[in-house]
């Protein structure tokens, strides 16, 4: 990290610090630990640092763990960046995860006229551009919220009252709901891990428990989605978003990372999903779910019905599905 100790993430924007520290010897190939400058810019910069570190780059296209910085700046949601990478030579259409472009992934975000398009590129298929809307639309209407702390179920095609059949749920009394609500930390903690809400949505239900993770465990799942499918997730304030699916009561998959974006190794239609859904974590969960509330009601409360589940281990999947 020669030359760039000390750097926060305000400094990527300060363009007279980023051109003092490379007057002074900073490196404008290697940040340290494998990263590139470049591409911290791209994601947390200005226009102005950008243009400063692409002048002194051997290849503004240098890749970092499979992507460009143009492809970060996408990501990112940062299209004036962008915009000053490609100014400096950066290529738009250079295909990288999953077969997909910088230019050709910013035609299903915000700013689809990002790039001009060239002759040939065959843009977005029908079902890529449904998945776009779809998504826009979803991110809308659940608006942004603090959800830190909370376990989710989304599970297709059951509503509530199938939901709480599943879970040998037992309704909580409205005015003790109203005071447990008033500070749910307040309780016996496992206590108040028994208590969930659950809300009917367009395309199934959502099994919320906002200051906690049962909804998300492996027990709870297995009951909800007998005979259909769903996704857990677990917005961890100390380690961040972990989610699994669950098919048939069965995990499927486990320790996944809802919002975290495209990763190598990815399917094209799961970079379109990373990106799409990039630091959305409730609204990826509900869209894997095929779910589509009109708000964030059902995540935040009030939920339709607030019940408390029976008491076992709800880490462990049920052997009498």
């Amino acid at each position: 990290m020669k030359g760039w100790t000390g750097v926060t993430w305000d400094s990527w924007r300060d363009a007279e610090e980023i051109r003092a520290r490379l007057a002074t010897g900073a490196d404008p190939e290697d940040w340290g630990f494998g990263q590139r400058p470049l591409h911290r810019a791209a994601s947390y910069g200005s226009p102005e640092v950008i243009t400063e570190l692409a002048a002194r780059v051997a290849d503004v296209d240098a890749p970092q763990d499979g992507t460009t910085a143009l492809w970060e700046a996408v990501l990112a949601g940062r299209p004036d960046n962008a915009r000053a990478l490609a100014a400096a030579g950066a290529d738009p259409w250079r295909p990288q995860l999953g077969g997909w472009s910088p230019g050709r992934l910013a035609l299903a975000g915000p700013v689809p006229d990002l790039f001009p398009v060239p002759a040939g590129e065959p843009g977005l298929t029908a079902a890529e551009q449904a998945t776009a809307r779809n998504a826009r639309r979803l991110v809308a209407n659940l608006g942004d919220f603090h959800y830190g702390g909370t376990g989710l179920a989304c599970v297709a095609g059951i509503d509530a009252a199938e939901a709480v059949r599943r879970l040998s749920g037992e309704p909580v009394g409205e005015e003790f709901m109203a005071d447990f609500l008033d500070d749910p930390y307040d309780h016996d903690q496992d206590d108040s891990l028994l208590l969930v809400g659950v809300t009917t949505v367009p395309g199934g239900c959502i099994v919320t428990q906002p200051w906690g993770y049962t909804p998300s465990t492996p027990g709870v799942m297995a009951r909800l989605t007998a005979g259909t499918f769903g996704y857990g997730m677990y917005a961890n304030p100390k380690s961040g978003n972990q989610g699994g699916i669950h098919r048939d009561g069965v995990t499927e998959d486990w320790d996944l990372h809802p919002g975290g974006g495209p990763l190598p190794g990815h399917t094209p239609e799961e970079v379109l999903t990373g990106y799409l859904y990039h630091y959305k974590a409730i609204a990826y969960a509900c869209a894997f779910a095929g779910l589509h509330p009109t708000d964030a009601r059902a995540v935040t409360g009030p939920a339709d019905v607030w019940i408390r589940l029976p008491a076992l281990d709800y880490w462990e999947e049920p052997t009498d599905q």
